[in-house]
């Protein structure tokens, strides 16, 4: 027997031991929150990128970000995440993964902050080559979910070798007594225009699928959850084609995916605001796996999702009014939260 299975075999018993004990910890009723923030440029003060990608960020750089701005951005971030609860998950959620953050101390400083000190949550952070110097990274709470395995996936275009962007995270545990495996995603932008970088994204949806059909080909019955900033919408040829992210959940197969929030927008609720109109790019997509046709009795399943755009995290300026509450506009401190809401879905029995 060769060494790469023998190390599958001891992940898949680890999984179905911790599984077995948090079936026996959890009740058949409880729901459990899984959440996705874009924390919008959380960087430490200190210039210590040799590229310079931090420079903005410094006590010198454009926006002046020294110690009074940094942990008012760590308050108001930790502020917003408490309130990420529910009659149903009044310690918040169980997951949260996060994109643009610069490192892992950023998120330790988080997660220790006043507003959430009590829930105790844990950090998992993987270091990208993304030329501006941002990462992904999830926020768990270790009474909620157990990690038992971790991943990185580096997005690499044929032909364009030199491009450099977020990693995808791939966080493996156990929650409600099922395996889940969450991807947290930060899709490449749109510079350059919609179109012309839509390939781009294509490649990181298929990089996701891809994951997922690993993933799949050891348990064939788990759950799936691709989350992050995707940088499109649900109907975007990225999400709706490349993933196969569907509408509707009766349209989606064990080991397809569905898209809650493609009718919230078509319900005009969104994420962030461009120009007068809203998007939806900060998804949390489901595998049809956790979907209550296939995942069956006793097994998680997707409840309901829903976008965060509480009265707080809102501008109350001009023609900003009712858009995210961002840190700076304009070369402007504000003193806000993010340029996006954030997204939840909750899973049950």
């Amino acid at each position: 027997m060769n060494i790469r299975r023998i190390s599958l075999l001891l992940i898949i018993a680890v999984i179905t031991s911790v599984a077995v004990s948090a079936q026996k910890q959890h009740p058949v009723n409880q729901r459990f929150g899984v959440a996705f923030y874009n924390l919008e440029n959380l960087f430490d003060t200190i210039p210590n990128n040799p590229l310079g990608r931090d420079d903005e960020f410094t006590p010198q750089g454009k926006n002046k970000w020294g110690s009074k701005k940094y942990w008012a951005k760590i308050n108001n971030l930790a502020t917003a995440i408490s309130h990420f609860t529910s009659p149903n998950t009044p310690m918040g959620p169980a997951i949260i993964g996060v994109s643009e953050i610069e490192n892992r101390s950023v998120l330790e400083d988080l997660v220790k902050a006043k507003p959430i000190r009590q829930w105790m949550l844990q950090v998992v952070h993987h270091d990208s080559p993304d030329r501006r110097g941002v990462d992904v990274g999830l926020l768990y709470n270790p009474r909620l979910f157990k990690v038992v395995d971790v991943t990185n996936h580096r997005l690499v275009i044929p032909g364009y070798e030199s491009f450099l962007t977020r990693d995808q995270m791939c966080v493996t545990g156990i929650l409600g007594g099922d395996t889940i495996s969450v991807i947290v995603n930060h899709w490449p932008s749109r510079l350059g225009g919609q179109e012309q970088s839509s390939y781009l994204r294509e490649a990181a949806a298929q990089l996701s699928k891809d994951i997922a059909d690993s993933l799949w080909a050891i348990r064939p019955n788990q759950g799936v959850i691709i989350m992050g900033d995707l940088n499109d919408d649900p109907q975007d040829k990225s999400c709706a084609e490349v993933l196969g992210a569907k509408k509707k959940a009766k349209d989606v197969k064990p080991h397809g995916f569905y898209n809650p929030w493609w009718k919230k927008l078509d319900d005009g609720i969104g994420t962030l605001a461009y120009k007068g109109s809203w998007n939806l790019f900060d998804q949390i997509i489901v595998s049809g796996t956790l979907l209550g046709e296939y995942s069956g009795k006793g097994h998680l399943h997707y409840r309901s999702g829903r976008v965060l755009n509480l009265d707080f995290l809102k501008d109350n300026e001009g023609s900003r009014q009712g858009y995210p509450l961002r840190t700076h506009a304009g070369g402007v401190w504000l003193n806000g939260y993010s340029d996006h809401f954030p997204t939840e879905i909750f899973l049950g029995m």
